[in-house]
C-alpha cells in the first residue's frame, strides 16, 4: 500500500516487516510488525528526531492500520505508540480482536 499526504508517503517494506514513512523524499520513520496467519502484531514505531512534532507518527500508524484493514487482518498493538493511537482513534479499535481489548487497555 502507498498512502500519500502532501509530500509524505507511507509504504510497506514487507521484506523488512515494516511500514516506512517518507517526507520530502527522505526517510522519516518506521513501524515494525510481526505477521502471522490472519494477523499483524505491531512491535515498535520510531520517528527520526528531525521529523518529530509534525504528526508523521499518526500518519504512519493510520497507513499501516488501513493496510491491515484492507487485508482483513487482526491487529495486536504491542507497540505503545500504536496502542495509544488506537485509543485516541476508536474507529480503529475493531481491528483488535474484542477478546484482546482488555489486554491492550481498549474501551
Amino acid at each position: 500500500m502507498n498512502e500519500r499526504a502532501g509530500d509524505t508517503t507511507v509504504h510497506e517494506v514487507a521484506e523488512r516487516s515494516r511500514f516506512e514513512i517518507h517526507s520530502g523524499g527522505r526517510a522519516a520513520g518506521y513501524a515494525t510488525y510481526r505477521g502471522g496467519r490472519g494477523e499483524m502484531t505491531f512491535t515498535h514505531t520510531e520517528i527520526d528526531d528531525e521529523f518529530e512534532g509534525r504528526g508523521l507518527g499518526g500518519l504512519l500508524v493510520r497507513g499501516a492500520l488501513d493496510t491491515a484493514r484492507e487485508r482483513g487482518l487482526a491487529v495486536y498493538p504491542e507497540c505503545p505508540f500504536v496502542r495509544n493511537w488506537i485509543e485516541q482513534h476508536p474507529e480503529y479499535a475493531d481491528l483488535v480482536p474484542a477478546a484482546e481489548h482488555a489486554r491492550f487497555g481498549l474501551g
